[in-house]
């Protein structure tokens, strides 16, 4: 079973979040119906709590849909220059 990796911002969301967000329904009150009813799997087991946090690498399915929690690529391009711990002197290379 294939699991589309769908990014989120921020550490964690909650199960409804992100069924919704990952388009397994169409509506969030769809999304809170199917995890009452027990049709929704995370990491292959059932869960029917809405509010269960999700981090990047929990599978979620609904049947046969299924969609993994992945990391926004762009928190980690993230660039501080006044934190940056290296010997990079800008004067060195300027001319180059």
């Amino acid at each position: 079973m294939h699991a589309a990796d769908v990014a989120i911002s921020g550490e964690t969301i909650k199960l409804g979040q992100f069924i919704k967000l990952a388009n397994l329904t169409a509506t969030g009150g769809e999304a809170k119906e199917l995890i009452a009813d027990g049709q929704v799997t995370v990491n292959g087991e059932v869960d029917t709590r809405r509010g269960r946090t999700l981090r990047p690498g929990d599978v979620v399915c609904i049947e046969d849909a299924c969609a993994r929690v992945a990391a926004d690529p762009g928190e980690d391009d993230f660039f501080d220059e006044a934190t940056a711990d290296d010997d990079f002197d800008p004067e060195k290379w300027r001319n180059l």
